[in-house]
């Protein structure tokens, strides 16, 4: 499987592998002076820098196959549809509420900051369709819900926005 992501996202993946690239001599010397203090079965020490050496490394493989594996797309979209980066007021006429959220590549997903993931079943329902329609998102097979799409603020991809940690 491919992740579609944008040229931001690749671009902040990249600068976060040189980042880890530049940690792996000192956290190598870590493991390598821990392992000095003696009986590794009692070494917190070592095993906390083992731990994070193998943090980094686990990221850095991570990092690397999401870059070599990326699909580059565009955050271009019809002027009154709901497209990437968009910021999208919604009404939920079950609960009466609304709420803005902007839709957002998977590994730019944060649903505590508002910002859903393209790929979400709510992604999904939101996406090319216009202010005024309401839509139905589909959780599975059994649960759904509709909700409307009250306005569309049109976004484009911002660096700012940080990649998921994990």
């Amino acid at each position: 499987m491919h992740n579609e992501l944008t040229k931001v996202d690749i671009d902040q993946m990249k600068a976060e592998l040189a980042h880890r690239q530049s940690l792996v001599p000192g956290l190598r010397e870590e493991v390598r002076r821990t392992r000095e203090y003696g009986d590794l079965s009692e070494n917190d020490e070592y095993r906390c820098a083992k731990r994070e050496y193998n943090k980094n490394k686990s990221r850095m493989r991570y990092l690397e196959r999401m870059i070599e594996t990326a699909v580059v797309i565009t955050t271009d979209s019809a002027a009154d549809a709901v497209g990437l980066f968009d910021k999208v007021e919604i009404y939920y006429p079950e609960d009466d509420e609304s709420r803005t959220v902007r839709l957002v590549t998977t590994l730019r997903n944060d649903v505590l900051s508002d910002n859903i993931s393209k790929d979400s079943p709510f992604g999904k329902a939101l996406l090319g369709h216009k202010a005024g329609e309401t839509v139905i998102v589909h959780v599975n097979d059994k649960v759904s819900y509709p909700v409307k799409i009250v306005s569309i603020t049109k976004g484009e991809d911002d660096p700012t926005l940080p990649i998921s940690s994990y």
